[in-house]
């Protein structure tokens, strides 16, 4: 069951902000592209090849902006992309797309939508 995720613009500004640092954007990235299972902190600091501080102190940014969520299995803290948060920043960007333009969308602007339900 997916969440629903209320996005206003400090909670969008909040995580476009958080997104703004590279590697910030590359952990971002990196979850996403894991899936579901999500990554432990250790493969994901072997795999970005970064300290364990510095690796810490993104994580923590990410996590206070609703991007990411961290989850303990037995000895392991298993990091995970928060998939409707990232879907509702998506559609926040794109909901009013030309919105003063009759006739006008993303996929006039080229811009595939999302197939609902991928995540």
């Amino acid at each position: 069951m997916t969440k629903s995720i209320s996005m206003n613009i400090e909670i969008a500004s909040r995580q476009l902000e958080a997104l703004g640092n590279r590697t910030r954007l590359q952990i971002y990235r990196t979850l996403v592209r894991a899936g579901r299972g999500g990554m432990t902190v250790g493969s994901l600091q072997e795999r970005l090849e970064i300290a364990g501080s510095t690796l810490s102190h993104h994580l923590k940014r990410l996590i206070d902006t609703g991007l990411v969520r961290q989850e303990r299995s037995r000895t392991s803290l298993i990091c995970h992309a928060e998939y409707p948060a990232m879907s509702a920043l998506i559609g926040f960007l794109s909901d009013e797309c030309c919105a003063d333009e009759d006739g006008c969308g993303l996929a006039t602007h080229g811009v595939p939508l999302a197939s609902p339900g991928r995540y």
